[in-house]
Order: C-alpha cells, then sequence, then structure tokens
C-alpha cells in the first residue's frame, strides 16, 4: 500500500476512524527535509500493512495543520483510536520513525 493523500474531506474516515494506527507526514513541496523523507514513509507504507501512512500538504490544508500545532516541517504524528499519541518534527532516520509506531 501506499501513503494516502488525507484532507479535510477524508480525515475522519481515514485517520479518526481508522482500526490501524496511522502515521501522519505534515509536509510541503518545498521542504527539503520532507523530500528526504518521503521516500522512508513509502517503504514502510508497502512494508507494513498493519499500519497506515498519510501525508497531509501544509499548503493545501492549513486547518489541518493548524488543529494539530503544525509550526515546522515535516512533522510526523501517530494516531490511534482516533487520538494523537506521538509526534516529531524534522527529518526522522527509518529506524526512528519506526519506534514510534
Amino acid at each position: 500500500m501506499s501513503a494516502l493523500n488525507i484532507n479535510q474531506r477524508n480525515f475522519q474516515t481515514e485517520v479518526i476512524n481508522s482500526d490501524k494506527p496511522v502515521l501522519l507526514d505534515f509536509w510541503a513541496s518545498w521542504c527539503g527535509p520532507c523530500r528526504m523523507v518521503a521516500p522512508i514513509l513509502e517503504e514502510i507504507a508497502a512494508e507494513r500493512p498493519d499500519i497506515k501512512v498519510g501525508k497531509v500538504n501544509v499548503d493545501e490544508q492549513p486547518e489541518l495543520a493548524g488543529q494539530f500545532g503544525v509550526m515546522s516541517i515535516p512533522t510526523l504524528v501517530v494516531m490511534k483510536n482516533g487520538r494523537a499519541v506521538c509526534q516529531s518534527v524534522g527529518a526522522q532516520p527509518k529506524e526512528r520513525i519506526l519506534s514510534m509506531l
């Protein structure tokens, strides 16, 4: 499975109502560290069918970014049972991202 594009319309269904943990990546196309993390997140999405990986473009979804208090990107948020349980800011290596789950 590949990463899902998350927006206001599908946030409730794909994130809040998800029966799996969701790893959200708040990113922007102009962000260098975001581009470094993107292939790692795609790998995780392909390797881990037990989780969902969602990407939130902060330029297109400023309301969602604000809802999570995102001030810097990339910001990764782990959601379980509709609640944020872990958050980190900045590019992270794969091992660190996996340890958040």
